[in-house]
């Protein structure tokens, strides 16, 4: 016999035969205990990307990370030591599932700097990332066939999300001011007339994920009013409402609207998504549903992280790293749309965000940016194709570049090293 710590290339063939039979024996046996929403469950592109962009002398223009090397490290370090030394056994016990009370109190606070002004801790539901509680809206409001309607297009996290409850995820078109309140109407319109049943409006309204694109303030409103219309939710997704680079946010959906809207934060991009956390801000109606089905997932959000979050906002200038980040993004978002006009040929276009993480490319009709992915890792730059954040199966001919993460010079460099690759598409796609 073999031990358990001998891999199979330590095996002899005929033992290393009889794994793999016992191997596919398993999978056979055991592939009809799949559910059915499993086959829902896909990789993320995005991870994938992910895993390839740590490559030495690749320059990643895919992640959408943060920039953290201007975080007090050494100083949190001493705060998370200081937690751990004086209230370990709170921080690091259970804690209640709705999340703590004093962070919800300050989560208060950051979203009046935003514009929601008067919201109640009590309304509140401290998350695992703002990830989570986009499952668990899907699980707590929708049942398989259901229908969310989102923009065309979004965030690829929460396609994953909503495809694994078997959701019919519809898209709405946007243009440059976001999406278009009169095709969100006579899409809504013709589901119902097909009998469907349309549960939530999922929206990255300010700096869209991939697009880069915010929603214009006076749409806001009327795309609110258009779901009220029909008894449709809007599940408000905002990480980046606070990243806008003259530091003036625009109103979020909820603040004039706490009934009909469901309000996501997150803490991962305004400080660091190592801690996990974020927030739903949740009509009260709807509050105790949303919450038993959040604390049915994770029990309860980390107490260490939650205090380490709490200290951060009540002992540091979060707000003063929040702009010196933005004057930091703006100049990276610069760098990559001077990068672009400058390499870039005819025919291409791109989005100019005025906040967040991402600029998003457009390519002439015709090309399929996904095989291109290969190229440009040969050539030493790596994006996110279009394909990722849509629930169509088509080629896209679009993609999404992250400048957040990224110094100046990499930005141009990265962009230098695509240039080539796109061009020689367009050339192809023309003959």
């Amino acid at each position: 016999m073999t031990s358990s710590s001998e891999t199979s290339a330590d095996l002899l063939p005929a033992e290393t035969e009889a794994a793999l039979e016992r191997a596919v024996d398993s999978a056979n046996r055991h592939d009809q205990l799949f559910s059915l929403r499993a086959a829902n469950i896909k990789q993320s592109a995005v991870r994938d990307v992910f895993d390839i962009s740590i490559r030495p002398g690749l320059v990643s223009l895919a992640g959408g990370s943060p920039y953290l090397k201007s975080l007090p490290l050494e100083d949190l370090g001493r705060t998370a030591q200081k937690i751990i030394a004086e209230h370990g056994l709170e921080a690091l016990q259970y804690g209640g599932g709705q999340g703590m009370e004093e962070l919800r109190r300050l989560v208060c606070e950051v979203m009046a700097a935003e514009g929601i002004e008067g919201a109640s801790p009590d309304d509140i539901v401290i998350t695992t990332g703002s990830q989570s509680a986009q499952d668990v809206a899907a699980k707590v409001f929708c049942n398989p066939g259901d229908v969310i309607l989102c923009e065309d297009p979004t965030y690829v996290g929460a396609l994953n999300t909503f495809e694994a409850y078997e959701v019919d995820v519809v898209t709405i078109p946007m243009d440059d001011l976001g999406l278009i309140p009169e095709e969100l109407e006579r899409i809504i319109v013709e589901l119902e007339a097909q009998g469907r049943a349309i549960k939530l409006l999922y929206t990255i309204p300010s700096f869209n994920n991939p697009s880069g694109i915010t929603m214009a303030a006076d749409r806001r409103q009327r795309v609110v009013e258009i779901c009220r219309s029909h008894t449709i939710l809007v599940l408000e997704d905002n990480p980046y409402g606070m990243l806008r680079f003259d530091g003036e946010p625009l109103k979020p959906m909820r603040a004039d609207n706490p009934d009909d809207v469901i309000y996501l934060g997150s803490f991962s991009k305004i400080f660091a998504p190592g801690v996990r956390l974020g927030w739903a801000l949740v009509p009260r109606h709807l509050h105790r549903r949303f919450y038993l089905a959040c604390e049915a997932v994770v029990l309860c959000p980390s107490p260490l992280t939650q205090m380490l979050v709490t200290a951060y906002l009540t002992e540091y200038d979060w707000r003063g790293h929040l702009h010196s980040m933005r004057s930091l993004y703006r100049e990276r978002c610069d760098a990559m749309l001077g990068a672009l006009a400058e390499e870039l040929p005819d025919g291409v276009h791109w989005t100019t965000p005025d906040g967040g993480f991402f600029v998003w490319v457009t390519l002439p009709e015709g090309i399929d940016t996904y095989p291109l992915l290969y190229k440009a890792i040969d050539a030493g730059v790596v994006f996110i194709p279009g394909a990722a954040f849509t629930p169509s199966d088509e080629p896209s001919n679009k993609l999404r570049l992250a400048f957040s993460a990224v110094s100046p010079e990499d930005i141009v460099e990265g962009v230098r090293r695509l240039a080539p690759i796109l061009r020689t598409a367009m050339d192809e796609n023309r003959v």
